[in-house]
């Protein structure tokens, strides 16, 4: 399609979803009508998008890294990196994919008042939520525990807020870990947490369901629809297009081995659940696999057979530091539709200064995925945010770019901050 009628056609639709009232386009189903944008036959499995990992997480006072350095060494740089509040995630820096660590606090209270926080002499309190029963977000128990969102709901809500004022975003994958396992550290007193059981896995569904109605999440029954098992199903009918998964969200399970099989207990199809869980090719739940090896040689296969995996480009901050950036391409080029990151912009890092980063190669927010996308997919057209009902609160600049050519060979508007990356146009493969 010609740019100027591509243009014109988003400039009508965004008309249009005005003239409906932004509450009436989140909820589309499986089946319903396609939005009517450019790019809503692609469908959710044929994308390549930017992740980031453990999207919550801030760092603790400075007497808390040097007391926890003191202790572990190096190791701590391994802990020092950052991320913004997911809203300004979505909106700055093209995350379309987050993670989460959820820890069980039936009672409340149970990672209230960190060992590292007292050992270090900080006399601040943390916040009251914390003491509150419920799902809490961060990264470790006494040590790594400091959050943009403390809880699992609190989390939520800031990404429906944002999906709510944004509703033709091609769909957020949120990846959650359950967390429940006991630090060992010579005698040194640490919580030891609540095990993830059945019950706490059942709370996990019901927060979700508490924050999102149904027709704004991607369940495995919305794609397993009326086949036995979701392989039956990709075979069939495949994936949600982005017509019909515009301003949602979707669940997936970190976790494998006995967290999957309690989950799974009873419905090894994942009837009634939220989450995608952490398969094998070919069992009755498998439609997400996750591959955190970007050089794994399977990734590829994957991808071509329908499911939908994640991969990581970096981690431990280590590719960042050294500004290696052979793991970030490899994964951009084994078509793993979510590309996770601590470095999702420039300039990122703590504590070090490289080149490194992780962006969506031309700089749109989403990319025709590069081992299965149809050859009519353009990048520029596929995710379609629209224009907030709500003015958002940047953190930092943002600037608007010509970067790279879409198939019909203009230019393609990248989004807000976004800028090229360096290397040769094929190096994504």
């Amino acid at each position: 399609m010609p740019r100027a009628r591509r243009i014109g056609a988003v400039l009508a639709a965004a008309a249009a979803v005005a003239s409906l009232g932004m509450a009436a386009v989140p909820g589309l189903s499986a089946q319903a009508q396609d939005t009517g944008l450019p790019g809503d036959d692609i469908r959710l499995n044929e994308i390549q998008v930017v992740g980031s990992h453990n999207s919550y997480h801030l760092m603790p006072s400075q007497a808390e890294l040097d007391l926890r350095r003191s202790v572990i060494g190096a190791a701590e740089d391994r802990m020092e990196y950052r991320h913004l509040p997911l809203p300004d995630q979505f909106q700055e820096q093209k995350v379309r994919q987050i993670e989460l660590d959820v820890f069980v606090d039936k009672e409340g209270g149970r990672y209230a008042h960190p060992l590292l926080r007292s050992a270090a002499g900080v006399t601040a309190p943390l916040d009251p939520v914390m003491s509150e029963p419920g799902l809490k977000v961060f990264h470790i128990q006494d040590v790594d525990y400091e959050s943009t969102c403390l809880t699992l709901e609190a989390c939520l809500r800031a990404v429906k807020g944002w999906s709510d004022a944004h509703p033709t975003h091609v769909p957020i994958a949120i990846l959650l870990e359950l967390k429940d396992t006991p630090l060992e550290l010579g005698d040194l007193p640490f919580v030891v947490p609540e095990p993830f059981d059945a019950t706490a896995m059942n709370e996990v569904d019901s927060v979700i369901r508490s924050v999102f109605p149904a027709d704004q999440v991607i369940t495995p029954d919305d794609v397993r629809g009326s086949h036995a098992t979701l392989p039956e199903a990709l075979a069939d009918t495949g994936w949600p297009t982005l017509g019909q998964s515009r301003g949602k969200v979707m669940f997936l399970m970190d976790n494998g081995g006995g967290y999957r099989d309690t989950y799974l207990a009873g419905a090894s199809n994942l009837a009634g659940r939220m989450m995608f869980t952490n398969a094998d090719p070919g069992d009755d739940d498998a439609a997400f696999i996750k591959r955190n090896d970007p050089t794994d040689p399977s990734i590829p296969d994957l991808v071509r057979d329908g499911y939908v995996v994640r991969t990581r480009a970096d981690s431990d901050t280590l590719e960042a530091r050294d500004n290696d950036t052979s793991q970030r391409d490899a994964a951009l080029a084994s078509g793993a539709q979510w590309v996770s990151t601590d470095f999702p912009v420039p300039n990122f890092g703590v504590g070090f200064e490289t080149d490194y980063f992780v962006e969506i190669p031309g700089g749109t927010v989403a990319r025709c995925n590069p081992v299965n996308a149809p050859p009519d997919c353009v990048s520029a057209d596929l995710d379609q945010p629209g224009v907030p009902t709500t003015p958002t609160t940047s953190t930092s600049a943002a600037t608007t770019s010509t970067v790279g050519t879409d198939q019909d060979g203009t230019g393609v508007q990248g989004a807000a901050g976004a800028s090229p990356l360096s290397g040769s146009p094929n190096y994504t493969g």
